[in-house]
């Protein structure tokens, strides 16, 4: 094993742990946490398939698929215990990050490792969602497969990275990983789609191939979802989903949040993740003072990111390798995700397009590789990862002691214990009429 290599497994090694800590310190018992949990504590401690996976609160309806439910309930049948299932989604997310690191580093051989590896496993998207028990957290492992190979099927993004029968296949399994986990995987539909015309109008020949792998793909990651057709059907079930097809045209004028939105999601957009109000940020300040002047400092940076990110869209630099294809296909995505929301039951929100962190991830990187050869903002950079990472442990530390399992872990394993999962809490969706409740 060379010395690089020796590096890589150390520097993963440390990574997992270090996530794996922060997700069993995040939220345990908010609604969406607590309820996806449910799902797999339910499977295990009943036995009965998960038919379906989490829950959309505001039609009463549910994704369909047993995805969700086997992999929060399938690590207590080898290891009963609370933390099994933030095991398995840590090595998920840890494989799936890798993989987008190692990615954009075939792309861009020039960027500083250390920032790239370091950002993509520790930037607060990828930390703050990916690390604890929540439905986003499982999909972005089918995100980065999907986004992966849609560059590598569109000739002008390719790299070579990745074999086409691979990508293919990528596509298809990606789409259908996502779309047992969250609503947002509609919006990649017509990505695949944009995907698919260019690869036909590149290579015809290539097509029946590449819809044998696709479908594959497709095939594989749809295997938890047949038990659900066989039962309800697929009527049922396409009808019980378009429930969340809602006509909003007023969602249209929230265009620059969401510009804003998506491009912070490979930003060090921190103040989210303090609280839900400015009250509740400065109360966070106050509370960890010895974190302050970090946490300011690091919010600042992501601010003037974001900014960056911004204006780099209406700039051209052609002197860049593969600058045009990648700044196109943003504008091409924001282009499907801003009239999308017109058909969106909610109004737009940062983490209804999680799904679309791998693509600004990239993006963000070709702008970075530039700057980064500059030396002062090298030391930016320093100075980001390190007011980044105290700003972390802060939230740790908030997170491990008011929201955390741990306040009351002895309920959860005596739930395991004695195989009843009402001795946790009940699914919310028994409260819903008889017809929408899916079990």
């Amino acid at each position: 094993m060379s010395g690089g290599t020796r590096r890589l497994v150390a520097f993963l090694a440390v990574a997992f742990v270090l996530r794996l800590a922060f997700g069993l310190a995040y939220d345990f018992w908010g609604d969406d946490e607590f309820q996806i949990y449910l799902i797999g504590l339910k499977y295990y401690t009943t036995g009965a398939w998960p038919l379906y996976g989490p829950d959309v609160v505001y039609t009463e309806t549910r994704l369909p698929g047993g995805m969700q439910g086997l992999l929060v309930g399938g690590p207590f049948w080898i290891a009963p215990w609370p933390e099994a299932p933030y095991i398995l989604l840590n090595a998920l997310s840890l494989g799936a990050l890798a993989l987008l690191a190692w990615y954009i580093g075939r792309r861009l051989p020039d960027l500083p490792r250390w920032f790239l590896w370091i950002w993509v496993f520790f930037s607060p998207w990828t930390l703050d969602i990916s690390a604890h028990i929540i439905n986003t957290s499982y999909a972005i492992l089918g995100a980065i497969i999907f986004s992966v190979s849609a560059f590598e099927l569109v000739p002008a993004l390719r790299v070579g990275a990745v074999p086409r029968p691979l990508a293919f296949f990528g596509l298809g399994f990606g789409l259908l990983w996502v779309a047992q986990f969250h609503l947002s995987a509609a919006i990649l539909v017509p990505i695949a789609l944009a995907v698919w015309a260019l690869a036909v109008r590149e290579d015809p020949a290539r097509i029946p191939s590449g819809l044998v792998w696709c479908g594959v793909g497709a095939g594989l990651a749809s295997l938890t979802i047949v038990p659900t057709l066989l039962r309800d059907g697929l009527g049922a079930v396409a009808g019980r989903t378009g429930e969340n097809v809602v006509f909003e045209p007023a969602n249209l004028l929230r265009l620059p949040q969401i510009v804003v939105q998506f491009l912070s999601l490979a930003t060090f957009e921190v103040a989210r993740f303090m609280g839900p109000s400015t009250h509740d940020r400065l109360a966070f300040l106050h509370r960890f003072p010895w974190a302050a002047p970090a946490v300011i400092v690091a919010g600042v940076l992501g601010a003037i990111q974001a900014g960056i990110l911004l204006v780099e869209l209406f700039r051209d630099h052609p002197e860049r390798k593969g600058w045009r294809p990648v700044r196109y296909a943003i504008w091409g995505v924001l282009a499907l995700l801003v009239p999308s929301f017109a058909f969106s039951v909610r109004a737009p929100a940062s983490h209804a397009y999680y799904v679309l962190l791998p693509i600004v991830m990239i993006y963000a990187f070709y702008v970075w590789a530039d700057l980064l050869r500059i030396k002062w903002i090298r030391t930016m950079a320093v100075v980001l990862v390190i007011t980044g990472a105290v700003t972390d442990v802060a939230l740790g530390i908030r997170n491990f002691t008011d929201r955390s399992m741990y306040s009351r872990r002895d309920l959860v394993v005596r739930a395991i214990t004695e195989r009843d999962y009402r001795l946790l809490g009940e699914r919310r969706t028994e409260y819903w009429a008889p017809e929408r409740r899916g079990e």
